[in-house]
């Protein structure tokens, strides 16, 4: 039986070897973990024609057949949960108990998906004649790119694949240069399952701008998902844009967090400590801003201080590490950058500030920051805690509310009133309202404005990979 850990391309039900390597690389050591097939273009595209080849006969099967491939995939997965985990530990530097974690949460993708192809209903329509009967179908839309990033290697694969496959549809995964094995290894079990071949097919390489364009530009896809940096994304949009693929991107984000007055501080300093710090800050819903009401500023910035100077770092394979290195040089350069930045403008720092050893860079707390700094307008992606002050409610959702992204917000109250309230206001596809976890398969997952377009997770994130087909019947003769 094939191990997990593969370093071949997986197309058409073949492991590919590709004409030469790269390396994945473990960023807490900066040791090579694997060397992985560099596929070229023309590799793509045969990736391509095989989903699409595919998908002649996978998208006429039974829905319960697909259900079927889900739900043994879903078991796959949860078997091999320890394995996979270390695979996801070794390339993206995160702690075990949050790639354990991350595991269970891809995995309910799968399970969620596999349950909802089954309710995916059409409707009747009274015509405008009694001679016209009127309904719809949904059908799935073809061959599917999705592109994953690194940040979280399994589920972010789960999410999309999973309801591509509900829907029918077959699927073409370029998976993170930085993390590819773990979507390697997901085929695997894939293929363990009893996939169709071609149904699902994983193209690894260094060449992200190049196989972006062939996954966004080539005809033969019908949709495109994409998890990354909203300068990529708006690429992406741009070249799909000729010959109007549909699109779902999730992009990049600016989270507020607002924490009122009236807020329960034991509880918003927990909420904070997991929203800004799981895989060490480097998540798209990771809070970026904490706006805290001036009278409770000292409070909430002593108790979060306390917090964070417990977290402990290392490597994530030492089992009560909390706090993982950074994914490459430039992330802790940009980390870097936004620190000395906010210092220059005027930032005290109270914890941290400073780069431990390689790419692990210390848990960090920054009070009064300017609203002038790049950590106040840019996603800083890493272990640090930037606190500005407000006086008033409206204050707040204006800060808030002022960036180009919205993909979270979270904020603390305990006046009912205020909940409702400030949830309508803040511009954002999602809102955690005294809760500082907010993902799970049965929300849908997405921003507004620059953080993205669609939905993934829900019922919602079914449709993603569905044509609403309308049928008018007539009396005939």
């Amino acid at each position: 039986m094939r191990k997990l850990k593969v370093d071949k391309a997986y197309i058409n039900g073949q492991w590919i070897a590709g004409a030469d390597t790269f390396d994945v690389v473990d960023p807490a050591t900066g040791s090579v973990v694997e060397k992985v097939a560099n596929l070229r273009i023309a590799e793509v595209h045969s990736a391509i024609e095989a989903a699409h080849t595919a998908w002649s006969s996978f998208k006429a099967s039974d829905v319960m057949q697909r259900a079927a491939l889900l739900e043994t995939w879903y078991r796959l997965i949860l078997e091999h949960k320890q394995e996979l985990a270390e695979i996801i530990t070794l390339e993206s530097g995160k702690p075990l108990t949050e790639s354990l974690g991350e595991v269970d949460y891809g995995a309910s993708f799968v399970l969620w998906f596999a349950e909802e192809s089954k309710r995916s209903y059409g409707e009747t329509i009274p015509g405008p004649r009694a001679s016209n009967k009127i309904l719809t179908i949904k059908q799935g839309i073809g061959v599917v790119a999705a592109i994953t990033p690194w940040n979280f290697p399994l589920a972010m694969v789960t999410r999309k694949v999973a309801p591509a496959i509900a829907a029918g549809c077959t699927v073409v995964l370029r998976p993170a240069s930085q993390t590819p094995l773990t979507a390697l290894a997901l085929a695997v079990l894939a293929e363990r399952a009893g996939w169709p071949v071609g149904v699902l097919n994983v193209v690894t390489g260094k060449d992200s701008s190049g196989m972006g364009h062939e996954l966004s530009t080539n005809p033969l896809i019908r949709k495109l998902s994409f998890t990354g940096s909203t300068s990529v994304g708006k690429i992406l949009m741009k070249q799909a844009a000729d010959n109007v693929k549909k699109i779902s991107l999730e992009l990049g984000g600016n989270a507020p967090f607002i924490v009122f007055e009236d807020a329960d501080i034991e509880a918003a300093v927990e909420g904070a400590i997991y929203a800004k710090f799981r895989n060490s800050g480097q998540t798209c819903v990771a809070v970026n801003r904490f706006l805290v009401q001036d009278s409770i500023f000292d409070q909430f910035s002593q108790q979060l201080t306390d917090a964070v100077n417990r977290l402990k770092v290392g490597h994530g394979m030492d089992g009560d590490v909390q706090i993982g290195p950074l994914i490459n040089q430039n992330g802790l350069d940009k980390v870097q950058e936004h620190v000395t930045d906010a210092v220059g403008k005027g930032a005290r720092i109270l914890t941290g500030g400073k780069v431990i050893e390689g790419l692990f860079y210390a848990p960090t707390v920054l009070a009064d920051v300017s609203a002038d700094t790049l950590i106040a307008k840019e996603e800083t992606f890493g272990p640090v805690v930037s606190l500005f002050r407000f006086k008033t409610e409206e204050e707040a959702i204006q800060m808030a509310n002022n960036t180009e992204f919205g993909l979270a917000s979270y904020f603390y109250s305990n006046d009912v009133h205020r909940c409702w309230r400030v949830a309508e206001a803040l511009e954002a596809g999602i809102v955690g309202v005294n809760e500082g976890r907010i993902s799970f398969a049965g929300a849908p997952f997405g921003g507004i404005k620059e953080s993205g377009v669609g939905r993934e997770g829900s019922r919602y994130g079914l449709d993603e990979y569905m044509e609403l087909k309308y049928i008018n019947f007539g009396r005939g003769k």
